[in-house]
Parts: structure tokens; C-alpha cells; sequence
């Protein structure tokens, strides 16, 4: 084994999937690209790293919703485009042909696009450590999607994308909740 700067230890646990996160500040839709997501239970509680340096921040802040949509790797462009770029000046919905579908609980908009969109509102703030904690409200899945796919950022400007699917649930049954 060789020794690996440790400013570049994040490359190895960078978790992926790569989202896209939506919302809406009364006025305007905006989303981001984001890879640093975490699932932290089954109930579902998500949590997002996000602070102010982000424009869709003041909006999540301020309305304490917003959905977090899966793209999968047909998108790539269209994901690395929305993560350089600011919903200050830009429309991104627009710039990068997004269509915006409207949610059931939440004002902040689905993404036709993407593979999956998970309706959150934000239950919880770890301000140290630019936390932002979100409940799962609702879930939709695009299972006729032909592409299912998704991304992950390695944190270098680098991608892995999902391959094979290997199915170990009768081993794992007894760890996972009623009806998975």
C-alpha cells in the first residue's frame, strides 16, 4: 500500500450518490448538485452538508423544505453544470432543460429527469458541522425509467457509476425492516 495525502482521504468515503436538491424561496425554483449525503435511519432521516456559501440555502433555511432527486448518469453533464453554476443569476431549471413537477407536501419541485425524488422537510440543524438533518415525507420512483444508474463523486472531479446488482437480502433478512 502506498501513503495517501491525508487532505485527500475524503476520496475514499466520499458517499454518493450524487442528488440533486430543489427548492422554492415563494418567488423562484432553484436546485444544486450535492454529494455529500448520509442515511441516518430507516424512519427516513436523511442528512445534508450545506451552508451559506450555497444560494439554495437561504431558501431551505427559510421555508425548511425541499426534495432531494436522484439523477442517474444520462445527466452527468446537466449535474456537473448545476453544481457550477449559481441559481442567483442563473435559471437552472431552464439552462439545463429540467422539467419542475410539482409535489404533494412540499412547494419545492420534483425532477421529471431523475430517477427518484424524495419530498423533506428540515427536522434538525448541526450548524459545527454544516448539517442539515431532513424527514422524508414522500417518495417517488420512475421504475419505467430505461436508465437506473446513478452517480458517485469521487470528490476529485471524478465519477463512479453504479454496475451490477447483487442480491444478498435472504443473508441480510434479519437486519432489514418489515417489508424491504
Amino acid at each position: 500500500m502506498r501513503k495517501l495525502k491525508l487532505g485527500r482521504a475524503f476520496t475514499l468515503l466520499e458517499p454518493g450518490p450524487v442528488v440533486l436538491v430543489t427548492t422554492h424561496d415563494g418567488q423562484k425554483n432553484n436546485v444544486m448538485t450535492l454529494s455529500w449525503t448520509m442515511v441516518v435511519d430507516f424512519t427516513p432521516v436523511f442528512a445534508i452538508t450545506t451552508g451559506a456559501w450555497n444560494h439554495t440555502f437561504t431558501a431551505l433555511m427559510k421555508t425548511r423544505e425541499c426534495v432531494v432527486a436522484i439523477p442517474t448518469v444520462d445527466l452527468l453533464d446537466r449535474v456537473i453544470g448545476i453544481g457550477t453554476c449559481s441559481g442567483a443569476d442563473t435559471d437552472k431549471f431552464a439552462r439545463f432543460k429540467l422539467t419542475p413537477v410539482q409535489g404533494k407536501i412540499v412547494n419545492a419541485p420534483l425532477i421529471q429527469e431523475c430517477l427518484a425524488n424524495i419530498e423533506c422537510k428540515v427536522v434538525d440543524r448541526v450548524r459545527r458541522h454544516n448539517i442539515v438533518v431532513l424527514q422524508g415525507l414522500a417518495a417517488y420512483l420512475d421504475s419505467g425509467r430505461a436508465e437506473k444508474r446513478t452517480l458517485h463523486a469521487v470528490g476529485d472531479g471524478t465519477f463512479v457509476v453504479d454496475g451490477r446488482t447483487l442480491d444478498r437480502r435472504r443473508m441480510m433478512a434479519s437486519k432489514l425492516p418489515a417489508g424491504l
